[in-house]
């Protein structure tokens, strides 16, 4: 082995909103020897959908739809910061854009990404629950978001457009950028529920913010069934995509199976 100070199987560069502390409370639950996660933040000026509401009289959706318009500017400028530490492979930290527009705009979004990084790896929310569900063998779904109706009507025309039935879709419509990481986990429960049923092969949980990898693990043993949260899929996809291949156990079973 090289005498490097920092082993090196894998640098990965994280892009994440400003307002974003759910995915770097989930990567510090993966410290694997030889593997280093370099988040790299963009500005969200338009933090407070609520408030906005009240200020515009727009409706949330709108608002909503305004926040997405005015991150998509931000984002380059921490894509270019993280490419200067020489990562080896790029994951996105947020998930509304990687959904929005159904399958043909999650195609246009990673194209604008990929023009960007080069021939550096690419791992989106989209992309990474589209390969775990497939490795399940789910064919009909339900979706937990933080997002409101606006978002979840994206979620559902995504999957809908890669072949998945999705039977229902929980929106918890949270107040702001920073709210989602502070919602109640017995709201998250409730949601599980709600969402749940017989027919259902998998649940997946949308939304960077909104932390689920203390809970789903449990809820997978309980319902019998995958429960995939947005931050564990994308982890999973990143570091097999740079050759780790580790097993993890105790962060549910795509990370243990696959």
């Amino acid at each position: 082995m090289d005498n490097y100070q920092i082993a090196r199987r894998a640098q990965i560069g994280v892009i994440i909103p400003s307002t974003n502390t759910g995915v770097e409370y989930d990567l510090q639950k993966f410290c694997l020897d030889g593997v280093t996660w370099h988040p790299s933040r963009f500005y969200i000026e338009l933090r407070n959908w609520a408030d906005e509401v009240s200020k515009t009289g727009e409706n949330e959706n709108q608002v909503f739809e305004r926040f997405l318009e005015i991150m998509r500017g931000e984002i380059p400028s921490s894509i270019r910061n993280v490419l200067s530490a020489q990562v080896n492979h790029i994951m996105l930290g947020m998930s509304a854009e990687t959904f929005w527009g159904g399958l043909e705009g999650n195609i246009e979004f990673e194209n604008e990404i990929k023009d960007q990084i080069g021939d550096l790896g690419l791992t989106t929310g989209a992309g990474a629950t589209k390969d775990a569900l497939e490795l399940f063998g789910a064919k009909k779904i339900s979706v937990i978001t933080p997002y409101p109706e606006v978002g979840d009507e994206n979620v559902i025309r995504f999957f809908s457009d890669i072949g998945f039935e999705v039977h229902k879709v929980k929106g918890l419509n949270r107040p702001s950028a920073t709210a989602i990481a502070e919602t109640k986990i017995q709201d998250v429960v409730n949601a599980i529920h709600e969402v749940d049923h017989d027919s259902v092969d998998a649940i997946v949980q949308c939304g960077t913010n909104l932390s689920t990898v203390d809970l789903f693990p449990t809820y997978e043993h309980i319902l019998g069934k995958p429960l995939l949260p947005i931050n564990v899929a994308t982890v999973w996809h990143a570091l097999r995509a740079c050759g780790v291949n580790d097993k993890i156990t105790g962060k549910g079973r795509l990370l243990e199976e696959f």
